[in-house]
């Protein structure tokens, strides 16, 4: 296991240190939801907690629901939550067969980092965990419709996922969902962009929105050691801040 400190050590996380690990992806992710204090949120395949743990940091006074399907993990969100002093009720569940008491609930907000990669077109992972958590087995659409399942009318979706994933992602929203906006993730300016983060919200009819790109690290390329990220996201990834999104 290793310590790991995330948002300038305001939250602090144990991690297993061969398997997934949560990074940068899980903070970007919690700074895009939009959620306001006294609002329920539901993460989709917590992990070790470390998104929902930082989500917890910016917007206080949440009530924080995770689902996990690998008890190892499910187990260690429980821990991390406790030692960070975050109230969090952690599911060991497939989202694909909730309990009963998860399906009568509904949530202000449901986010999640869906498995990136499709096994028909790479190598399984050798740690089982970490295959669990980037190797798809259940289908985006099943992810976006147990989502949009336990959101409230007027509730928000926030989802992470890889570019080359995008076009699944978005034939995975039907109906039930609109007013979606596409935030791409570029590394440098002028570099195509590797991540995505999409918001959309159950009930709206509002058109779906594709935004300018936010530039991770400034510089045309990584010339020397040390941080080189761009001062917004060094303030999500640092101080805790939101996720700087057009239109808010």
């Amino acid at each position: 296991m290793t310590e790991d400190d995330f948002l300038g050590g305001r939250v602090r996380a144990a991690q297993p240190a061969v398997g997934y690990r949560a990074g940068t992806d899980a903070v970007l992710l919690a700074a895009a939801v939009p959620a306001k204090p006294g609002q329920s949120v539901l993460e989709l395949g917590c992990g070790a907690g470390v998104a929902s743990l930082c989500l917890a940091v910016r917007v206080p006074d949440l009530r924080l629901t995770g689902i996990e399907r690998q008890l190892p993990y499910a187990g260690l969100a429980r821990t991390n939550a406790a030692r960070n002093g975050v109230k969090m009720e952690i599911v060991t569940a497939d989202i694909t067969n909730l309990p009963a008491s998860l399906r009568g609930q509904s949530f202000d907000h449901v986010f999640a980092n869906p498995p990136y990669y499709l096994r028909t077109r790479g190598s399984a992972a050798c740690d089982p965990g970490r295959e669990a958590a980037l190797g798809e087995e259940t289908p985006l659409s099943q992810w976006m419709d147990v989502a949009t399942r336990r959101l409230v009318p007027g509730g928000w979706l926030t989802v992470i996922q890889r570019v080359e994933r995008l076009p699944d992602l978005m034939q995975a929203l039907d109906d039930r969902l609109g007013s979606a906006e596409l935030l791409p993730l570029a590394p440098r300016q002028g570099r195509a962009a590797k991540l995505g983060v999409l918001r959309a919200r159950k009930g709206a009819r509002g058109a779906f929105r594709l935004l300018p790109p936010l530039v991770l690290h400034m510089g045309a390329r990584h010339e020397t050691d040390g941080e080189s990220y761009t001062p917004p996201v060094r303030a999500v990834l640092r101080q805790a801040a939101a996720l700087p999104w057009p239109g808010d």
